[in-house]
């Protein structure tokens, strides 16, 4: 939870640093409204996956199920710049299957939360693998981070790709998450 008035000082401070006026017109409100964006931001703080996976139907089948392009925005927690970009998720049932809308709720308690695309990766394979308990499950995340392409290296259309898999997971499953990066829809 942000500590809204500490958020208030502290963006206004820092408006000030940069030799603004942070009574102008345009600045005004901008403390109230940075420390709401905040709050809207780092809300995945506030849920925990295993509330979104703890029901489950019965499902005898053994196949695969993947769900892709489960979009998403995040804010890198060394720049506190926006990176976003898609999840695609698989996963072979161990007698019980999530709801669809499960998967991406659980991307989104992790993409909340001030974040590195790597660690992010890592806590949604880990929260379906110990709370749905399937027995695998691969997962991929393919994003475009603002700190490469607005500052720094300042490389527009770089996007970083990273996988996670967990538990018996057949490697064609893989593959086939990984021939969904760079597809456009």
């Amino acid at each position: 939870m942000v500590d809204r008035e500490r958020a208030e000082r502290a963006v206004k401070e820092l408006i000030a640093a940069m030799g603004e006026d942070a009574e102008r017109e345009g600045l005004k409100d901008t403390p109230e409204r940075v420390a709401r964006m905040l709050e809207e931001l780092t809300s995945g703080y506030g849920e925990s996956a295993e509330e979104h996976l703890a029901k489950t139907f019965a499902e005898s089948g053994s196949g695969l199920v993947a769900e892709r392009d489960i979009e998403f925005s995040s804010t890198c927690e060394h720049h506190l710049m926006p990176f976003f970009g898609r999840v695609h998720i698989a996963y072979v049932p161990d007698g019980r299957v999530a709801g669809l809308s499960k998967l991406a709720r659980v991307v989104e308690v992790y993409a909340r939360r001030l974040q590195l695309q790597e660690r992010m990766n890592a806590q949604i394979a880990d929260a379906i693998f110990d709370f749905l308990a399937p027995k695998g499950v691969a997962v991929v995340v393919e994003a475009v981070h603002t700190c490469m392409t607005a500052r720094g290296v300042k490389k527009a259309g770089a996007s970083t790709v990273s996988y996670a898999v967990r538990g018996d997971i057949d490697p064609s499953a893989l593959a086939l998450l990984l021939s969904y990066t760079g597809e456009r829809k």
